[in-house]
């Protein structure tokens, strides 16, 4: 795949700026994924909102590199490993049939949780191991703007976690008595993906604040989404299942209605 152009801060970009200074959308778009550098979307879900979004990785397994293998952190790695994975083959297989017992519909229904949480939470984990990224943004936006962007929402992604880690630390603890009760802690599973989950988002909002080098790709197709997003469910899954498409994004349709639903 091509890398396409890139743009860093105080360059200009594709176009011409116009007499207020802003640079308008260049006649062609190169919006195919980069090669090498990680690609952060700047998807509008209004006319003036924006939420940061990235491909799924496969490497499910290397989500919590970085920690130990032993000692507290060693279980705790190894019980948000175990929720991650079976979070991650619940996504991949076919729904399960409705005559599984309760407790296989209520466990069902726990990974399907830990799949949106692991879909939320993946930018963040995957910029914990990047040096650089590209934004891939709406051309009549300036660099500038998207760097601000984008510093705006991992400094808020930071604190958000940052608060519910230690919620979800106190949680951890106080679901130890449950070890004792016969078969698996559910309880404790469910707060170590929390607390493992939160401690990654913070790491790589750390990293995309203060170590990440960021560039900047203008793509002509996150413009259209401004007007998508303000169509009927029906009207809207189609143009965004069109511009997905020619983006590449296989997941961003899920993305989009998440996040419109989520702030509707």
């Amino acid at each position: 795949m091509g890398s396409g152009v890139i743009f860093r801060a105080g360059t200009p970009r594709d176009g011409a700026p116009d007499i207020r200074g802003r640079w308008l959308p260049a006649p062609t778009c190169r919006y195919l994924l980069s090669s090498v550098s990680m690609d952060v979307f700047v998807i509008p879900i209004a006319h003036d909102r924006y939420e940061l979004y990235c491909e799924p990785s496969s490497e499910v397994d290397a989500a919590a590199d970085g920690i130990p293998a032993t000692g507290l952190f060693g279980r705790l790695r190894d019980r948000f490993g175990v929720m991650l994975r079976a979070a991650e083959e619940r996504h991949r297989r076919e729904a399960a049939p409705d005559d599984r017992s309760w407790l296989g519909q209520l466990t069902d229904t726990a990974l399907g949780w830990v799949a949106e949480r692991i879909a939320e939470q993946r930018l963040l984990w995957n910029l914990r191991r990047q040096a650089s990224a590209v934004a891939v943004d709406p051309p009549d936006m300036t660099f500038d703007q998207v760097l601000t962007l984008i510093k705006r929402t991992l400094q808020r992604d930071h604190d958000r976690h940052r608060v519910w880690l230690v919620i979800d630390a106190i949680g951890l603890v106080l679901s130890g008595p449950l070890a004792l009760v016969p078969g698996p802690n559910v309880v404790a599973y469910y707060f170590a993906f929390r607390v493992v989950g939160h401690w990654l988002s913070m790491r790589g909002a750390i990293q995309g604040l203060r170590r990440v080098s960021w560039s900047g790709r203008p793509c002509a197709p996150l413009t259209e989404l401004r007007d998508a997003v303000l169509m009927e469910s029906g009207a809207r899954d189609a143009r965004v299942h069109d511009i997905a498409s020619r983006l590449r994004l296989p997941h961003l349709r899920n993305f989009v209605e998440r996040v419109v639903v989520r702030h509707a």
